[in-house]
């Protein structure tokens, strides 16, 4: 079977895919389409598969004049993505949604191949709104959002099943940790977060008297980290099966990726949710895990309070008992049940 997979403009668009194509690896064709440019082209190649890429156009999220070019940048994304995809001939797209994946969807449609997304989000996406019901499946990770789709269906998250085997001492040695304090493991995306990254900075002191601190900055962010007793920046770590293992609690904004990451290892967290140049899906997001008792939640406007929130969090013992009594479904096994099902 030909699959080409397509979404990004972020990691969180990107990381799902991969941990489907991790299980389709070997068995069948496999191929990734995205924006020229985008966090994904790195991912994927480093993934070993082939990588095709457009100028997919983004919508900016507040009044800017780039915004009256986006029909005509649009337009020549489409046709770009058609001559590809018509090329490629696939017996079906998966996508993950993000703005990189709706020139390939529409492609799909217009060529009549078969498509699935997956929506991370409480809400869905834009693309997810626009072409959703022109997919097979609209799967989700909420079961509330599959509802709001004739062709909904609720599978739970994509998540790497590599990230349940980490083992917490060779982790801690490896980023030369004593575990003489809980570890607390900071997380702003795959770009990082300069808000994140800034506040934990101010309060840097506060935080090494109560924790040890891994801190993913992002990449371009490691300007001003410097490592220090009981402190460990980096810029970006593919490890994450250490990076967890290591870890007593995560800080990190509110994609549903890393949410659902953090609560299915069992790892208390704080989020921040990303609340400005968003549509509001962290926000929702943080909110929807809050309301369950299974995180905490500290808005940006109150970060002055980090350290505060971050001992609440680690005192918690309830909140723990709570996170061992919920699983998280794994979406992985599901999606590529049902991938490999159209292909009969």
């Amino acid at each position: 079977m030909n699959i080409l997979f397509c979404g990004g403009g972020s990691a969180g668009h990107v990381v799902p895919n991969l941990a489907i194509m991790q299980e389709l690896s070997g068995r069948h064709t496999l191929s990734y389409a995205g924006s020229r440019g985008g966090i994904e082209e790195g991912l994927v190649r480093s993934f070993g598969v082939p990588f095709y890429a457009v100028n997919c156009p983004k919508l900016v999220r507040s009044l800017t004049p780039r915004n009256l070019t986006l029909p005509f940048r649009m337009a020549k994304a489409n046709r770009e993505a058609l001559a590809l995809v018509r090329e490629l001939m696939p017996d079906l797209v998966f996508s993950k949604g993000g703005y990189a994946s709706l020139p390939y969807l529409l492609a799909a449609h217009r060529l009549k191949i078969p498509a699935l997304t997956h929506e991370s989000d409480l809400s869905p996406g834009l693309v997810t709104r626009l072409m959703g019901r022109k997919c097979r499946l609209v799967l989700t990770s909420f079961e509330d959002t599959a509802r709001r789709f004739a062709n909904g269906k609720y599978v739970g998250p994509p998540l790497r099943r590599e990230l349940f085997s980490g083992n917490r001492a060779a982790a801690r040695k490896k980023y030369g940790l004593s575990g003489e304090k809980p570890v607390l493991l900071v997380l702003g995306g795959g770009s990082g977060s300069r808000t994140l990254n800034e506040a934990v900075r101010a309060h840097l002191d506060a935080l090494l008297q109560e924790f040890d601190v891994l801190h993913l900055v992002g990449k371009g962010n490691a300007g001003g980290a410097k490592p220090t007793r009981g402190y460990v920046p980096l810029a970006f770590e593919p490890d994450m099966k250490s990076a967890y293992a290591a870890a007593d609690c995560v800080l990190s904004r509110a994609g549903s990726g890393t949410a659902f990451e953090a609560i299915a290892l069992e790892k208390p967290a704080l989020f921040v949710p990303l609340e400005r140049a968003s549509r509001g899906d962290q926000v929702e997001n943080a909110q929807y895990f809050e309301r369950r008792g299974l995180a905490h939640v500290l808005s940006e406007r109150d970060l002055a309070a980090l350290p505060e929130a971050l001992s609440a969090l680690i005192e918690d013992e309830a909140l723990k008992e709570r996170l061992r009594c919920a699983p998280v479904p794994n979406g992985t096994p599901a999606i590529v049940k049902l991938i490999e099902g159209m292909e009969r």
